[in-house]
């Protein structure tokens, strides 16, 4: 078995975790909200603003016999540059207040995920960063696309509120595809190990992110199992 393959058996529970969320259920079954909407646009730009800086400190711990992962690193810093700046327009065209996300602060969570991030540099195995990349990326491919259509209809909101999600939908399944070459070619157990761990301990993160949004308010319209999620 590849080791990607393994890399998505041994975290799959973590990965339900992260799904069960209520807001990501509550999504799914078209219980939105604008506030909500928001909170997400704010807690991802307070965590996506952090992707290249955190690519370019993994690059520069990798030790030399994993040089031949560089060009991967600046090809994603490349692709991930001026992402934040979708949300900020995204926050804009939902009227938030896109200035005050940008000088605000993140909630505890995504705080915690981002501080963990780069201790998984500084003082772990920088590999294990790559658990924080198979997170974001896959559950990017696997509910981006589902939850903008989900979130947009019933709140009546322009396309232009929604680039971050539907540009991470359709370019995070050519990174998917790119980043299981790039794992195929892990072949140190303990590289690996770091990796696996990384992923599961980034699935209770950023689950911890989506739990700490606000939940839509119930509507006398929705029935009492939907009541209690979001998105």
């Amino acid at each position: 078995m590849s080791f990607f393959a393994q890399l998505q058996q041994q975290t799959e529970l973590a990965r339900m975790g992260l799904l069960s969320a209520p807001i990501i259920q509550g999504c799914l079954q078209g219980v939105v909200s604008l506030p909500s909407y928001q909170a997400f646009l704010r807690e991802a730009y307070h965590h996506v603003s952090h992707t290249v800086p955190l690519l370019q400190a993994c690059k520069a711990a990798l030790p030399p016999h994993h040089a031949w992962l560089n060009d991967a690193m600046d090809e994603y810093v490349e692709e991930e540059r001026g992402h934040d700046e979708w949300i900020l327009d995204d926050i804009r065209a939902c009227g938030g207040d896109a200035e005050a996300v940008r000088h605000g602060q993140p909630a505890h969570a995504t705080e915690v995920m981002v501080a963990y991030a780069y201790d998984t540099i500084a003082r772990r195995n920088p590999l294990g960063f790559f658990g924080m990349v198979h997170v974001l990326e896959g559950t990017s491919v696997s509910l981006a696309l589902l939850a903008a259509d989900q979130i947009q209809k019933p709140l009546n909101l322009p396309d232009a509120a929604f680039s971050y999600l539907r540009s991470h939908g359709t370019l995070d399944q050519e990174h998917t595809a790119h980043f299981a070459l790039l794992m195929d070619r892990i072949d140190d157990p303990q590289d690996q190990a770091a990796i696996v761990h990384g992923a599961r301990a980034f699935f209770r993160l950023y689950g911890d992110v989506f739990r700490g949004l606000p939940l839509p308010q119930a509507s006398a319209a929705t029935t009492p199992e939907r009541a209690g999620a979001l998105a």
